[in-house]
């Protein structure tokens, strides 16, 4: 017997294109499985990374909840939450019956109503392959510069009380959908996983890519000096905004090819995010296009 959750967004864009609102609903599934039926059963769900040991010769099924256990006290009609030893327990307040061989959904929480979010649109022009630190200078010119178009569309909000959240969130599937004025059904705009999630922290979901914007990274330079141990490139990022509004993209740059850097040029301002990682905050008016570029010289 085991469990896990899933959550159904609705979402509705805000007074501009970033800001947004959005209702929550989170249900979890209870699979049964187990060769037997409980009838009238109490209901605890433990939610957390519970380690277990696998026996010599047996594999253990993995899942993405712990198990779903009998005999909980009876402390409301829904769920009550609360913590547990380094884990969070949702006690279920009415009895109920879990036939063998079956899968049933609950409501984990009544559904959270215009909770405060923000569209993000994120350009990460390097390619997949190269986003880590190498054991050593990467002096090859053609490193790394093959160009991703794809402009990736993000889901933020707060997992906080204020924003009408603030319940610890099992992991679990995240449905988005938005409503269609046109006949007023709801169309689905993209899923994604979180993991176990405490109250007041971020949750940010990737939904897809963005059909209209689009992005093109290239090398315009590229030098290294090996008696002054120095490495310099100039990159260039293009962004096309196909839409009738206005949109802003967060460009991120992994600065990969060595562990010290410094940009020394750089055309718009930018935020350092970690050791490795650069963003460039871009406005992009309506049918227009927007270049970045910079040049990074490496030491070592």
């Amino acid at each position: 017997m085991t469990w896990w959750s899933d959550y159904n967004v609705t979402y509705a864009e805000g007074a501009n294109a970033n800001n947004c609102r959005m209702d929550v609903g989170a249900w979890v599934s209870i699979i049964n499985q187990s060769g037997a039926s409980y009838s009238n059963a109490r209901l605890k769900l433990v939610a957390g990374d519970v380690h277990r040991a696998t026996r010599a010769g047996a594999a253990e099924a993995v899942y993405p909840a712990s198990k779903a256990l009998r005999n909980a006290k009876d402390e409301s009609d829904g769920f009550a939450e609360k913590s547990f030893f380094e884990y969070h327990l949702y006690t279920l307040g009415r009895t109920t019956t879990v036939p063998d061989n079956s899968t049933k959904q609950i409501e984990l929480f009544q559904a959270a109503r215009r909770v405060p979010c923000e569209k993000l649109l994120v350009y990460y022009g390097a390619p997949t392959g190269h986003r880590g630190f190498l054991p050593s200078p990467a002096t090859d010119r053609n490193y790394g510069v093959q160009s991703n178009r794809k402009v990736d569309v993000y889901l933020q909000f707060s997992n906080a009380e204020a924003n009408g959240m603030g319940m610890p969130l099992p992991a679990g599937r995240v449905r988005v959908s938005k409503l269609d004025p046109a006949d007023q059904t709801l169309e689905f705009i993209g899923e994604d996983a979180i993991d176990h999630t405490p109250r007041n922290e971020k949750v940010l979901l990737k939904l897809g890519s963005a059909f209209d914007v689009v992005g093109e990274r290239r090398q315009l330079d590229f030098r290294v000096d090996t008696s002054r141990k120095t490495m310099t490139e100039e990159i260039e990022v293009r962004l096309r905004n196909q839409k009738k509004e206005r949109v802003e993209v967060m460009v991120k740059e992994n600065l990969y090819r060595w562990v010290n850097w410094n940009i020394t040029s750089k055309s718009h301002d930018y935020r350092k995010d970690d050791a490795r990682t650069v963003v460039f905050p871009v406005t992009i008016a309506p049918g227009a296009e927007a270049v970045v570029r910079y040049t990074v010289q490496y030491t070592w």
